[in-house]
């Protein structure tokens, strides 16, 4: 995406708005990982260019259409935690680069069925 003003052109590389999609579905409870990607505990240890793995976004004429492959925690409820990570993955792009987002699609391609054990 590029836009031009008063004072020269700012870009915004398709990857940018991929990881700010995949950052901030991850950070909705409930949400195990991206499809194919490492889980939330080890995101801070590797980096955020990860993030960008399960999201494919198109961007065209100002307008964001984002494709969404999640793992989900079991136990949660599928359809709530997805308009959460709608919203939540809208709100995101919006504020932070001032594009229109026309829809978040998402896919669930597992659930993380690992039980945390207490002795």
């Amino acid at each position: 995406m590029e836009q031009t003003n008063k004072i020269g052109q700012v870009q915004i590389a398709d990857d940018v708005v991929a990881i700010i999609a995949g950052l901030a579905a991850t950070e909705v409870k409930g949400v195990a990982s991206m499809a194919g990607n490492i889980p939330n505990e080890l995101i801070s240890k590797i980096g955020r260019k990860k993030l960008s793995k399960g999201v494919k976004v198109e961007v065209l004429d100002g307008s964001v259409s984002v494709d969404l492959a999640l793992q989900l925690e079991y136990g949660y409820n599928i359809l709530d935690i997805s308009q959460k990570v709608q919203k939540k993955v809208q709100d995101a792009i919006e504020n932070m680069t001032g594009l229109h987002v026309e829809d978040v699609n998402i896919q669930i391609s597992g659930v993380n069925m690992q039980m945390e054990q207490t002795n």
